[in-house]
């Protein structure tokens, strides 16, 4: 037999969405043993962001669950993500894989320290039954602004694949790239780099049901959350020693047959998160209200802890980062992530005076508050007010009803200088995209992690 057909299944960006994880695992199970009946080679990976921490058995095993699961499904290589590099502490993600049964391939993470994880790998190869060698590298987006904090350093994509690639071709058959990078790299490497055959990607929770062909490169990811799963099928001839087909095609698997083991599994672990997340981190006297078109004390009081702590002039949260209200009596752990489950950092920017006044405008238009986002971190439904610390904002309504800023003051009453630069401090969110044009803009900005804006709620809860 000169051909040989071989099999890659792959997921990406699970964002610990657990619901659909049985689906999963019965379609992986079900695949696995067709493969192992016919005596075919295939081999199970991920792309990463497979760890979010708005699941409570992810914040509450700080990622360790989702390495479980990875290990009951067979996988065999997986890489990371963002939200595996930069959601946790540096000890937290140098210890996740330290009982994975798979391969962890990331060729551009490196460590600040002199520690590198016994786990990390630059490159590793598969070898089939048969002898062909299937060299994998795996790469992450350089969130450098983040990891660098958390003693972490991303190399550029390009000067990797630079350092690897000849020698990767010289000792294998096949190269198959996991790239959390997103699509219009992936394009980009494609043009660059002939010897990839395949790329699976993720990280833009782009679907690609067909997979697409690039500079003979293919191409291929399966949206986000695991509602696809991806399979691509390589077709190697032993006698040209080449491949001579491939295919890949994203499975839709929103209906289909959940695996009960995997659902148990599951319930066990958030039975086990809960014992973590029950834990009273204060009592309130009154229900804590949350209102998103309004300015409630907490949301005010969250506003002002988070200028105090990042020692800010002026603070700005949307009141839409608190999900739900609280009633009168103990407040635990799983209350303060049930109502503030994004992976958001503050974060400190410099603005200038007329550049606040700017963005005050845009985040009291209609546009902006009612805005139903979903990405940059946030896990809520919509914007929501925007609710300040350190200056007061003088708003008046024009004939036709809209709102508008009259004037901007600071705390003590004078009108905000348009020339002076003021520390802002806010949720990170709107340091990407086009949310907050200014905020993105700014050159200077200073993350604040591992904390999130919930471990701030909790100083703001017990204000209350």
């Amino acid at each position: 037999m000169s051909e040989e057909k071989l099999y890659f299944y792959y997921t990406n960006d699970l964002h610990s969405n657990f619901e659909q994880w049985p689906r999963v695992t019965a379609f992986l199970k079900e695949k696995q043993l067709l493969r192992n009946q016919n005596k075919e080679a295939y081999f199970t990976v991920d792309v990463g962001d497979h760890v979010d921490r708005s699941h409570p058995i992810t914040e509450a095993t700080r990622g360790l669950a989702n390495v479980e699961l990875l290990n009951e499904a067979g996988y065999d290589v997986v890489t990371l993500g963002n939200n595996e590099g930069i959601t946790l502490s540096h000890q937290e993600l140098y210890q996740l894989y330290d009982k994975a049964d798979f391969q962890v391939v990331c060729s551009n993470l490196f460590s600040m320290d002199a520690y590198t994880p016994f786990w990390l790998k630059r490159v590793h190869t598969l070898t089939t039954e048969s002898g062909i060698r299937i060299g994998v590298l795996g790469l992450t987006a350089p969130f450098n602004a983040f990891y660098e904090l958390l003693d972490w350093h991303v190399e550029n994509e390009f000067d990797v694949l630079d350092r690897y690639i000849e020698e990767l071709a010289k000792e294998s058959d096949i190269i198959v790239l996991l790239s959390h990078l997103g699509i219009s790299v992936d394009q980009e490497i494609s043009r660059r780099y002939p010897d990839i055959d395949v790329i699976i990607g993720g990280h833009t929770h782009h679907l690609l049901e067909e997979g697409e062909v690039v500079n003979e490169t293919l191409i291929t990811a399966a949206g986000k959350h695991c509602y696809y799963v991806g399979e691509v099928e390589i077709t190697w001839d032993h006698q040209k020693k080449q491949v001579i087909s491939k295919e890949a095609v994203a499975i839709n698997l929103k209906e289909s047959a959940k695996d009960l083991e995997t659902e148990q599994h599951l319930q066990q672990l958030l039975n086990q998160a809960n014992q973590y997340l029950d834990e009273v981190v204060t009592t309130v006297k009154e229900p804590v209200e949350v209102k998103w078109f309004e300015e409630t004390s907490i949301i005010t009081s969250l506003t002002k802890v988070l200028r105090r702590w990042t020692n800010a002039d002026i603070a700005m949260l949307n009141a839409g980062v608190l999900l739900d209200s609280l009633p009168a009596g103990t407040v635990t752990k799983g209350d303060l992530h049930r109502i503030c489950p994004h992976p958001i950092n503050p974060v400190l920017v410099d603005l200038r005076g007329d550049e606040i006044v700017e963005v005050v405008r845009e985040a009291l238009s209609p546009v902006f508050t009612e805005l139903r986002l979903k990405g940059f971190g946030f896990r809520g439904e919509l914007l929501g007010k925007m609710i300040f610390s350190g200056i007061r904002v003088e708003t008046a309504f024009h004939r036709n009803g809209e709102i508008y800023v009259k004037q901007v003051y600071t705390e003590n009453g004078y009108p905000i200088n348009p020339d002076k630069t003021y520390y802002v401090a806010t949720a990170d969110t709107f340091t990407f995209g086009q949310l907050l044009p200014e905020v993105a803009r700014s050159e200077k900005k200073q993350y604040f992690v591992p904390e999130f804006l919930r471990d701030l709620l909790a100083y703001a809860v017990k204000q209350q």
